[in-house]
């Protein structure tokens, strides 16, 4: 799926998806410095190093998938072992170990995969209202779940409606049968009119839908055709991310060998330039990189990931921060059931200030309203980093890249085109 993922370091990678961030180097240079454990330790050891966090988001992870399109590089795949109620039980237990370190109400809950709807309606059911019972919600709270299209029967959108979800992300993509054979996936364009339709009916408030574009031989009429066909269902919500050449897909490999190609990059900011152009005239309100939505209907657990707040996340694979602790579960779910009730994970690693102060740069001016001045102040009077980054940013600010405006320092919309140059220097 499109839908961010919960890993703080794992942002758009193309010029065009995050106008011009690179994930994969980005990932690289703000962890290097970073002390790592990689021994068998669990979630509930990473809780402890991270004593002091305010865990106000929960985050999910559910690998199952009737598909894996061949560009998606998140853990998930085709279960032939049919182990989805053996997940859910899994997964109370998990609940029950992770209520020592949440100590404030959950703000945010995003249930994401992999496919969250493939367990079907009560399955799915049985999850939330373990999750509702059992972790100290909010009120108030926003409970956000993934979904693709041809996932979503009546069944299912009235258990997300009885559960309390209020926002569901379909992974629409593209409405090209061409373009979504191109992206080898398996739903056909007709399905998310379909889902929309049952979802809306069973009372969900708010639904977003996920566009990809720069599609290996895609055009900028077909992206106006796309974006113009997903604004007629009128979605609350829509993201719009560049295609992503993730390492050690099969997509990426087609590339290697020629099968495939890259669109050219003056094709892909064109089309990123129309969907910015497009939204605005539409009533939607730019608040991240590739992120639009219709007022207050902005995602508020994405907003938590890029004010790098603090989250505990569940599944195997699911990735964690705290109080600049973060860990990410094992993504093997055999050894995620096995290992109980802890989940075990794969690495820890504990940030310093510097590398929290970069991180937090680079996450926070994806924002619109980029980052309140008294909180660059305070990142840029710690840290090794720390002068260099103030030049860094005096010199973007007097190019006309970076700008003050109420209180905060953003990327100008020039700044935006290019924000992979400055975003880059801040780590």
């Amino acid at each position: 799926m499109a839908q961010p993922q919960p890993v703080p370091l794992t942002v758009a990678g193309s010029l065009a998806q995050a106008g011009g961030i690179g994930a994969s180097e980005n990932s690289q240079a703000a962890s290097q410095a970073a002390p790592k454990v990689t021994s068998k330790a669990t979630a509930k050891d990473a809780g402890a190093m991270a004593k002091g966090a305010s865990f106000r988001g929960a985050y999910f992870h559910v690998p199952f998938c009737r598909h894996k399109c061949h560009y998606c590089d998140f853990y998930s795949f085709v279960d032939t072992e049919s182990r989805e109620l053996a997940y859910v039980e899994r997964l109370e237990e998990e609940l029950q170990d992770a209520l020592e370190f949440l100590t404030v109400p959950i703000e945010t809950v995003f249930v994401g995969g992999g496919t969250p709807t493939m367990l079907g309606a009560e399955l799915l059911g049985r999850m939330l209202s373990s999750i509702r019972r059992t972790l100290p919600i909010a009120s108030n709270a926003e409970w956000s779940v993934e979904a693709n299209p041809e996932t979503v029967n009546e069944a299912v959108a009235d258990a997300l409606a009885q559960s309390g979800v209020r926002r569901v992300s379909l992974g629409a993509q593209s409405f090209n049968p061409k373009l979504l054979k191109a992206l080898e996936r398996d739903h056909d364009p007709a399905s998310v009119e379909r889902a929309v339709g049952l979802l809306r009916r069973a009372g969900i408030p708010q639904v977003n839908l996920d566009l990809i574009f720069a599609i290996p031989g895609s055009t900028i009429a077909d992206w106006e055709a796309d974006l113009l066909r997903a604004l007629s269902i009128g979605p609350d919500h829509l993201s719009a991310y560049g295609l992503v050449y993730e390492p050690n897909t099969p997509l990426t490999v087609k590339l290697r060998k020629g099968s495939v190609t890259r669109l050219p990059e003056d094709e892909e900011a064109e089309q990123y330039e129309f969907v910015v152009e497009k939204l605005a005239k539409s009533g939607y309100e730019r608040y991240e990189i590739s992120n639009w939505s219709l007022p207050e209907m902005a995602c508020r657990h994405n907003i938590l990931y890029w004010e790098n707040a603090d989250w505990w996340a569940f599944g195997p694979s699911a990735a964690a921060h705290g109080n600049g602790v973060r860990w990410r579960n094992i993504p093997r779910l055999a050894t995620w059931l096995e290992n109980r009730p802890s989940a075990p994970v794969e690495e820890i690693e504990c940030l310093g200030t510097d590398a929290n102060a970069g991180e937090s740069f680079m996450l926070g001016l994806r924002l619109m309203k980029g980052m309140p001045l008294e909180r660059v102040e305070s990142l840029l009077s710690c840290g090794e980093n720390a002068p260099r980054r103030r030049r860094s940013i005096e010199t973007f600010t007097r190019d006309g890249l970076l700008e003050q405006v109420d209180g905060h320092l953003r990327l100008s919309a020039r700044g935006f085109m290019i924000a992979d140059t400055v975003l880059s220097t801040l780590i």
